[in-house]
């Protein structure tokens, strides 16, 4: 038995009342609240899902500690707030973590505004989390530090999801659950703009080339780093530019001995805050501020940027036996902040602003600047309401605490588990990275061994799961698949050979051809490589600062 996406029908000449363009965390759940809404919603990425800003972040679903020093008290209780509930509707997804701040004596942050700070976020975040032990992970954390230096180490809570790829996916399938039409891999060529107000769109699907004319009484901008090239295409001219892209680059490296289970905040070799957080079996370690007004799709991390992550990292930790050469690979994104030339990148608010373009010569179109992962689903809420499409309610998994969280995972472990064929590292698998819908994944999964078989041979994750990206998650590549749905291609085995043990599976369920097979496996290869990069260049003095 082999299994088909559905089929991609025509666009042309249909009416929307709202056309989403960009499916990155913010697109989609704009989509999602506007269908649920009874809005009859048009959503369109011009790669995939979740390919953009929103993979290439630092997978923290958090308050933003840092905010408070800038006086940004709302967003911060925004955000916090926004933290609890993806705690309650997402747990298998979004889970609480330990943070440690870490602060030599050089540091111009004083104790007092530290605790002053954190007493503040906790109250505004309603309380304990209960993100595991702390001090077990403090004793780990200052046997690294530096000895030579006097430091201070603060405790507090915050959140991961360290899949936020999954996280979109979810969300988009209940977008389409509620109606809404979702095509990714179909650009936005304009916007068509007549007697000052948008009528609609003109689109190009990417796999076949076919240009389509589709028409909406709203058109939503959520296209991120891409806002102002939207604008430009349509000669939607703006009194000045919108986003002033700000690049964040990130390395990961393996797990390194003596390393805490807690995620490190603490300032880099220049004082700026920077993370350590342990992700995916790996260490993540980010992020930069970099001016970048490139093309955001071929976003790069410099040199000097790994230079300075790694040397940040040393001089945290001047006993880890890490260089340049440990790196598994890098990446980087470009964050769509609010252009603001004369500030410092740091000092921009992150906070989501909703551009009206009536005053530009568009009426009815808005593009959404700013925004981060954790606030996503409150932005759309806002949005919605902006275009009078709000919903009247909203109903969501209540869940009290990490405990019950847990307990629900380990029930739907059990259930999957009893049906049989599929050992407990599955289940839980399935269950972590896909919540409820991983009891319908296990029950595809007893048709045959095929769909049981791991995807390569270092990961619990079965082609099942890939089968339903593709017919049920608007996966349409293997990229889409490894990179996003079922995203074993970002872990610490991935290599060549398990991008050929995957393709291959996956293509004898799917029903490829040779050729089908070859082309989805080499589109792949060339994708994850400009995403997640080598460093090409190793710097002589980190190798001497490692030895």
């Amino acid at each position: 038995m082999s299994y088909a996406p559905p089929i991609r029908r025509p666009l042309e000449g249909e009416r929307f009342h709202v056309i989403v363009i960009g499916g990155g965390i913010n697109g989609v759940a704009i989509a999602r609240e506007c269908a649920r809404a009874g809005r009859r919603t048009l959503l369109v990425e011009q790669h995939d899902f979740a390919a953009g800003t929103t993979s290439r972040a630092t997978r923290i679903i958090h308050g933003g500690l840092r905010y408070l020093e800038h006086a940004e008290i709302g967003l911060v209780h925004e955000s916090l707030v926004e933290r609890r509930r993806l705690l309650r509707e997402r747990p298998h997804l979004v889970h609480p973590i330990h943070f440690l701040l870490a602060l030599d004596q050089n540091s111009g942050r004083s104790a007092l505004a530290i605790r002053t700070g954190l007493w503040l976020y906790r109250r505004l975040g309603g309380g304990k989390l209960q993100a595991g032990s702390s001090r077990e992970d403090q004793q780990k954390l200052e046997r690294l530090l530096d000895s030579g230096r006097r430091w201070s180490v603060f405790s507090y809570e915050d959140a991961q999801c360290e899949f936020p790829e999954r996280l979109v996916a979810e969300w988009l399938v209940e977008a389409t659950e509620a109606g809404a039409v979702a095509r990714n891999h179909t650009q936005v060529l304009a916007v068509d703009v007549r007697h000052r107000r948008v009528v609609g769109v003109l689109l190009r699907d990417q796999l076949s080339g076919k240009e389509e004319r589709v028409e909406a009484t709203w058109i939503i901008n959520a296209t991120g780093p891409w806002a102002d090239r939207i604008c430009q295409r349509s000669r939607i001219q703006t009194p000045h530019p919108m986003v002033g892209g700000v690049r964040g680059s990130h390395i990961v490296l393996p797990r390194f001995a003596g390393a805490p289970d807690a995620a490190v905040y603490t300032e880099a070799v220049d004082k700026r805050p920077i993370f350590v957080i342990p992700w995916n079996e790996q260490v993540l370690v980010g992020t930069t501020e970099v001016s970048d007004q490139g093309d955001p799709g071929k976003v790069q991390p410099s040199p000097e940027e790994i230079d300075y992550l790694v040397r940040s990292l040393l001089h945290l930790f001047p006993g880890v036996k890490l260089s340049t050469a440990d790196i598994r690979y890098t990446f980087a994104g470009v964050r769509p902040l609010p252009f603001a030339p004369k500030e410092n990148a740091s000092a921009v608010t992150r906070k989501h602003h909703l551009h009206d373009h009536a005053p530009d010569g568009a009426e009815h179109m808005i593009s959404v600047i700013g925004g981060k992962l954790t606030t996503a689903a409150e932005l759309a809420r806002q949005c919605a309401s902006k275009i009078g499409a709000s919903r009247k309610s909203s109903k969501t998994l209540a869940i009290a605490s990490a405990q019950n969280a847990e307990l629900l995972l380990d029930r739907w472990v059990i259930e999957i588990g009893n049906r049989g064929g599929i050992s407990e590292d599955t289940a839980r698998g399935i269950v972590e990275w896909h919540g409820r819908r991983a009891l319908d994944i296990s029950r595809m999964a007893l048709r045959s061994a095929e769909l049981r078989a791991p995807l390569c041979s270092h990961t619990e994750h079965i082609v099942a799961e890939a089968v339903d990206a593709f017919t049920g998650e608007g996966a349409v590549t293997l990229g889409d698949v490894l990179l996003r749905r079922v995203p074993v291609a970002l872990g610490a085995c991935w290599s060549p050979t398990c991008s050929r043990e995957a393709a291959a599976r996956i293509g004898a369920v799917m029903g490829w051809n040779e050729t089908q097979s070859a082309d989805q496996l080499e589109a792949f290869e060339s994708e994850r490589s400009a995403f997640l990069r080598k460093p090409a260049r190793v710097s002589s003095v980190l190798e001497a600062a490692a030895d």
